[in-house]
């Protein structure tokens, strides 16, 4: 069983680098307190890690994702 990751944006990606506007956009993130679920992965703690001043991050059972 994998472990699963909410991802919530807390801060605007607006007037931020490039890259960090786009690495919120290909977790999904488009809003505010927009909440997405992805797989823990490496690549994806690594988009995490990119802009972590801007989301929140917690873990789910999978019973919660849906």
């Amino acid at each position: 069983m994998t472990a699963r990751l909410r991802i919530t944006l807390l801060r605007s990606a607006t007037r931020r680098a490039p890259n960090q506007k786009a690495t919120a956009h290909s977790l999904g993130l488009r809003k505010l307190r927009a909440s997405v679920v992805h797989n823990d992965t490496p690549a994806i703690r690594g988009m995490i890690n990119t802009i972590s001043h801007l989301v929140a991050v917690e873990e789910v059972n999978e019973h919660e994702t849906a």
